[in-house]
Order: C-alpha cells, then sequence, then structure tokens
C-alpha cells in the first residue's frame, strides 16, 4: 500500500469494513452476554459486556448524562479533521491508517449515540491483572495510530538517508 493508489474509495471501503465488523461483534456480544460475566476463551482472554460511559480506559465517565453527546461530538469533530487529512496525504500507509482510525471513531461514536455508552468486550488478563475491557473499534484506532506512527518514522529515516547521500 504505497503511493496514491490507495484511493478515497479504498479509504472509504477500509473505514466501513472496521465499522460493520466492529458492529457485528458488538451485536454478537449484546445478543449473548449479561454485564458482568465472563466467558473464558483463553486463560489469559475473556469475552465480557461492560459498558464504557467514559473514553478510554473510562476516563470522563463522570460527566453526566451530556456526556455520550459531548464525546460523540468530540469524536465526530474528530473524524472531520481525519476525513481532511486523509484527502491531502498522499501516502498509502498513512492512508490506510487513517482509514483504520476513522472506522474505530465512527464505531463507538455509532454506540455512544444508539446507548449512550460504548460496548467494550475483549478482556485480557495476566495473573489477576485485567486490562481494561475494549472493543474492535479500538483496536483499528490503535493499529491505525501504531501505523502512523510506523510510516512517519520511516519517512523521516528516509529523509535522513536522503540527507547523508547528498552530504548534508
Amino acid at each position: 500500500m504505497s503511493g496514491p493508489a490507495f484511493g478515497a474509495g479504498h479509504g472509504a471501503a477500509v473505514a466501513l469494513v472496521v465499522l460493520a465488523l466492529d458492529q457485528a461483534s458488538k451485536w454478537a456480544v449484546l445478543a449473548r452476554l449479561e454485564p458482568g460475566r465472563a466467558v473464558e476463551v483463553l486463560p489469559f482472554f475473556n469475552i465480557v459486556l461492560v459498558w464504557n460511559r467514559g473514553v478510554s480506559f473510562g476516563l470522563f465517565a463522570g460527566l453526566g448524562a451530556a456526556a455520550p453527546w459531548l464525546l460523540a461530538a468530540v469524536a465526530l469533530a474528530i473524524g472531520g479533521f481525519l476525513v481532511w487529512w486523509f484527502r491531502r496525504e498522499p501516502g498509502g500507509l498513512a492512508r490506510f491508517a487513517i482509514a483504520l482510525v476513522l472506522g474505530g471513531a465512527l464505531g463507538n461514536v455509532l454506540d455512544r449515540v444508539r446507548f449512550g455508552a460504548v460496548v467494550d468486550f475483549l478482556d485480557f488478563h495476566l495473573a489477576g491483572w485485567h486490562w481494561p475491557a475494549f472493543n474492535l473499534a479500538d483496536t483499528a484506532v490503535v493499529c491505525g495510530a501504531a501505523l502512523l506512527v510506523l510510516d512517519s518514522l520511516s519517512q523521516r529515516a528516509h529523509m535522513l538517508g536522503a540527507d547523508r547521500r547528498d552530504g548534508r
């Protein structure tokens, strides 16, 4: 995925696939689990139903009844920025990464609008310590952000290499 070959249609497709997978997985969890019940999948991984009324790790959960709308509005503003960035970005990897982040953000916004909270269900744990539950939208956002960092570092390394070849 390099160069301009990753166009707007590809980005929209990636974002929509992320959104669809996220919502389908949440639908499956909501249809089968009650809050607080854990289904052990592996010794270090459970499926649980957790309502996250805040943002990452439950931050800002105490904002009250306006919280879902405020957080959804902020996420939609960020989504608008991501679309603007996508359109300006020439690189395929960065565009793919932005599409992942956008699809994940939209998945969580849809939860906030529908339920007033985000459905989280992936519970990884070790020796009694549990990472805060998360979902596929969160995974797409984190993977997209990591790819953006990787793309930025690879561009910087490429520029440094060109500077060295040019004697700068």
